[in-house]
C-alpha cells in the first residue's frame, strides 16, 4: 500500500483547493443568505458548476466513467484527498457534481441501467442537469436491516404500482430533483429468501401519487434541499422503470452503499480538519486568566488528540479506498464498515472539542461548528448505524478466529492456562 499522492492527484488537489479558495468560499455567505430565506441558491451554484466543469473538475468520484461520459475518472484512492477538500463547505460537492445522494445513484445506474434508463436519467445526472433522490429508509420498520422494508412494488400488467412511506429522502426539495430510486418489496411469497424479495424502481418526482409530506429536521436544523418524508399512493410507472433484475434490490443496495459510505468519510475528514484549524486559531486568540487558551495543558491535549485521531482516520479511509480499488467493493466491505464507524465518531468528538474551545459561540450559527457536529451525529445513522457496521467487523474477526488452526494460535490459547 502506497498512499503517497501521485503527480496527477497532487495537481488536482491544488486545482480543487484553488477553486475552493477563489470561487466557493467567497460565495458561501451569499449561499447561506439565500438558504436562510428558504430559497435554494441556484443562482450561486449553477454558474460555479459550469465553471468547475469547464476546468475539468467534474464527476471526479466515478472510477467507471466511459470515454464518452463527462468527468475525470479517478480511483477511490485518488478521489479521497479531493473529497476531503470539498468537505468543509457542505454544498461545494454539488458544484463538482460529486454530491450525495447523486453519486450513489449514478454508481448503480452506471452498473444496472438499461440503455433507455441511461439516456433518460443517468446522462442528465452526469451532466449536472438534474438531481435525484434515493428512497430506502422507512419510519415503521428498522431500516438498518433492508429486508424489513415494507413499501410495495407490485407488477400490474405492463406497469408497477408502488404504495408505501419513506423518510429521510435527502434532496427531495431540490428544485432540480427529477426522480427517486425506490426500494420496496416485489416478491410476496412468504417462503422466498429474505434477500430476494426487494427491487429498485425509478419513480419520477412528478408521478401522480408521489407526495412530499414534510421536511424532517436533523437536530432542529432544516436542510434547504430537504431530508423528507415521502408517501407513495398507487403510484404507477411502466415496467421498464425497474432497475436491474426484479427481486435483486438487496444486492443493488449493497453496490450503492459501499462507495457512498466512504465518500461521506472522506468529506468528514475535511470537516474535522476545518474544526481543528478553527480550534487552534481560537486557542491562540482567546485569553483567560491572563493567558491564551493554547497555553493550558488540557487544551493542548484536546488539540493533540484531534490531530492524531484525524490522521488515524485518514489512513484507515485510504486503506479502505485502496482495498475497493484493488479487490472490489464487496471484498472491502469490512474496511468500509470500519471507517464508517470511525469517521462518524471522529466528527462528533473533534467538533465537540472545537465547540468547547469556542465557548458559547460554538453553539451558535456564527461558526459552522454546531452544524457540522449535528451532521456528524447524523452520520452515525446515515448509510447504516454504528451497530450494524460494528457487527460486520466483529463477524469478520470471529470468522477468522474460527478458521485459525495454526500452532502459533494454539500455543497462545494454551499457554495462558
Amino acid at each position: 500500500m502506497d498512499f503517497a499522492y501521485s503527480k496527477r492527484v497532487e495537481d488536482l488537489r491544488q486545482r480543487v483547493s484553488a477553486f475552493m479558495d477563489h470561487e466557493i468560499l467567497p460565495a458561501n455567505q451569499h449561499w447561506l443568505e439565500l438558504a436562510e430565506r428558504g430559497t435554494y441558491p441556484l443562482e450561486v451554484v449553477e454558474p460555479l458548476k459550469a465553471k468547475a466543469r469547464s476546468e475539468g473538475l467534474w464527476n471526479l468520484f466515478l472510477p467507471g466513467l466511459k470515454d464518452d461520459e463527462p468527468g475525470t475518472r479517478l480511483s477511490n484512492l485518488e478521489y479521497a484527498p479531493i473529497a476531503e477538500l470539498m468537505g468543509p463547505v457542505p454544498w461545494s460537492a454539488e458544484v463538482f457534481n460529486c454530491n450525495a445522494p447523486d453519486t450513489g445513484n449514478m454508481e448503480i445506474l452506471h452498473l444496472f441501467a438499461t440503455p433507455e434508463q441511461r439516456r433518460q436519467w443517468l446522462n442528465p445526472l452526469l451532466n449536472g442537469e438534474i438531481r435525484s433522490v434515493v428512497s430506502i429508509t422507512e419510519p415503521d420498520v428498522a431500516s438498518s436491516d433492508p429486508t424489513n422494508l415494507q413499501t410495495e412494488i407490485r407488477r400490474d400488467g405492463d406497469s408497477y404500482v408502488i404504495n408505501g412511506r419513506k423518510w429521510f429522502n435527502t434532496g427531495a426539495l431540490h428544485p432540480h430533483a427529477a426522480f427517486l430510486l425506490v426500494m420496496g418489496v416485489s416478491n410476496f411469497d412468504a417462503d422466498a429468501p429474505r434477500h430476494r424479495r426487494h427491487s429498485f424502481i425509478i419513480v419520477p418526482m412528478d408521478a401522480p401519487g408521489v407526495r412530499v409530506v414534510r421536511n424532517i429536521p436533523i437536530m432542529s436544523h432544516y436542510a434547504i434541499d430537504g431530508h423528507c418524508e415521502v408517501s407513495f399512493t398507487e403510484v404507477r410507472v411502466p415496467a421498464d422503470a425497474l432497475l436491474g433484475e426484479e427481486n435483486a434490490g438487496f444486492a443493488i443496495a449493497q453496490a450503492r452503499l459501499g462507495p457512498g459510505r466512504i465518500h461521506h468519510c472522506m468529506r468528514t475528514i475535511g470537516q474535522c480538519e476545518l474544526a481543528l484549524e478553527l480550534m487552534c486559531h481560537r486557542a491562540l486568540q482567546r485569553r483567560v486568566f491572563g493567558r491564551a487558551l493554547a497555553d493550558f495543558a488540557n487544551n493542548q491535549d484536546e488539540i493533540a488528540l484531534s490531530r492524531i485521531e484525524i490522521d488515524q482516520a485518514r489512513l484507515l479511509c485510504l486503506r479502505a479506498a485502496w482495498r475497493m480499488d484493488t479487490d472490489g467493493n464487496q471484498a472491502a466491505r469490512v474496511d468500509v464498515s470500519a471507517i464508517k464507524v470511525v469517521a462518524a465518531r471522529l466528527q462528533t468528538r473533534v467538533l465537540d472539542r472545537a465547540m468547547q474551545m469556542f465557548g458559547a459561540m460554538g453553539l451558535s450559527n456564527d461558526t459552522p461548528l454546531a452544524s457540522l457536529w449535528s451532521w456528524g451525529r447524523a452520520l452515525r445513522f446515515i448509510d447504516g448505524p454504528d451497530e450494524v457496521h460494528l457487527r460486520v467487523v466483529s463477524r469478520d474477526e470471529v470468522a477468522k478466529a474460527k478458521l485459525s488452526t495454526s500452532q502459533h494460535a494454539h500455543h497462545f490459547r494454551t499457554s495462558q492456562r
